[in-house]
């Protein structure tokens, strides 16, 4: 299962707000429609994002519309993953938009599959395994980054269990990673945000992996309660890894100065359709934190196990 797809002349994606409850595909017709699938988060993960946005300047291109209009469209919508501005660049370069966006399509399938190789000799047998948002292959196009280590190690023979916070606001932990541990039988358990920190200084948590939407020096940016998780790991000597391809490294910023996405503060205040704030809340929601590289044990890549920035 695929979460991004090129049939006949068209861009299908599951549609990730649906998940769990349902599995439905979103159709992109034209670059127009690719731009509100990751505005709405119909589809998101940096990789996923990245080829998203490679298809969606290749659509222009067919369609015989201005191209250069539509990358800077592309790219301006979301700010913070380094994988869809390398991607609209990439693919801009190319003499072929939609034979390279189909190249790095591939790509992200091997990519993912060497990033789970790498980082499964990090997993002992009997390892309890905390993740935070989903960094699955609901986040790329296949396999998985920090989820992909784990069904490496899984497939390695490895026991483990893996342990999802639910990620608010938008729940990417409880309703993706559960749901995408369930679907290949990997024991799974699904806790609260604020109960990481518990679980960790009761000695619950062996190892933590998350994944990533930009490595700069100085740090990972990554989605919002990443930094909380960091810290109580760092207090309570849990190894705090990172999972990326080299396409989410930035080495041409500090992790501090890049722009961390503001969304809406309904995502706060709503929850399930149901309002879970007094009426005239003010909220406010940003995407992503960034943890400093001190937090960080290593960051798994294809290319192996770096040292952050």
């Amino acid at each position: 299962m695929k979460t991004i797809e090129w049939k006949d002349g068209e861009l299908v994606l599951i549609d990730q707000r649906k998940l769990p409850d349902s599995l439905e595909y979103f159709r992109c017709r034209d670059y127009r429609d690719v731009i509100y699938a990751i505005k709405n988060m119909v589809v998101r993960g940096a990789p996923a994002i990245g080829v998203t946005a490679a298809f969606g300047v290749a659509m222009a291109e067919l369609a015989g519309e201005d191209v250069e209009v539509a990358a800077e469209e592309i790219k301006a919508s979301r700010p913070t993953a380094v994988n869809l501005f390398w991607a609209v660049d990439r693919v801009m370069k190319s003499e072929s938009p939609l034979d390279e966006a189909i190249t790095m399509y591939m790509e992200d399938m091997e990519t993912n599959r060497a990033i789970g190789r790498h980082g499964a000799g990090l997993i002992e047998d009997g390892d309890t395994v905390l993740t935070h948002c989903n960094a699955g292959a609901l986040a790329c196009v296949d396999y998985g980054t920090a989820l992909g280590v784990i069904r490496a190690a899984w497939d390695d023979g490895k026991r483990l269990t893996v342990i999802c916070d639910e990620t608010r606001p938008v729940g990417q932990g409880a309703r993706l990673s559960v749901w995408e541990m369930q679907q290949e039988g990997i024991p799974v358990k699904l806790i609260t945000d604020v109960a990481a920190g518990y679980l960790m200084q009761t000695g619950m948590i062996d190892k933590v992996i998350i994944g990533a939407d930009r490595i700069a020096e100085g740090g990972v940016a990554n989605k919002i309660g990443s930094l909380m998780v960091a810290l109580a790991a760092k207090r309570f000597n849990v190894p705090f890894y990172v999972a990326a391809p080299m396409s989410t490294f930035d080495t041409e910023n500090s992790i501090y100065d890049i722009e961390i996405e503001e969304r809406d503060p309904a995502e706060v205040l709503y929850y399930g359709g149901c309002r879970i704030a007094p009426q005239d809340t003010e909220a406010i929601n940003p995407a992503f934190d960034i943890v400093p590289s001190d937090l960080i044990s290593g960051i798994i890549t294809e290319k192996g196990i770096l040292d952050p920035l």
